[in-house]
């Protein structure tokens, strides 16, 4: 799904909301789960998951067109821990 699809089920499912006010609450809540996890923060939604950061060393890499060797920084990367319910909700049959 994309976020063009995510708006028109939301709008399908809000027919008393305008497609700015849509949008608006999505943005919002994306633009908060990304401030969270900048802060190093956790954000937990029950029955769906948590997202947090992890952190990756410094490590050497190797470009790939020319075969020599490159430093590539640590750095912290997005993280999404999927909850019980939808563990069992993927694994229903």
């Amino acid at each position: 799904m994309i976020r063009s699809e995510l708006l028109q089920a939301l709008a399908k499912d809000s027919p008393g909301l305008r497609a700015e006010e849509i949008e608006r609450v999505v943005d919002v809540f994306f633009d908060e789960i990304a401030g969270r996890l900048a802060d190093g923060g956790r954000v937990e939604l029950r029955g769906f998951g948590a997202f947090s950061t992890r952190e990756r060393d410094a490590r050497k890499g190797r470009n790939p067109r020319t075969g020599e060797s490159v430093d590539v920084p640590g750095k912290r990367v997005p993280y999404f821990k999927p909850g019980k319910e939808m563990r069992i909700r993927l694994n229903a049959e």
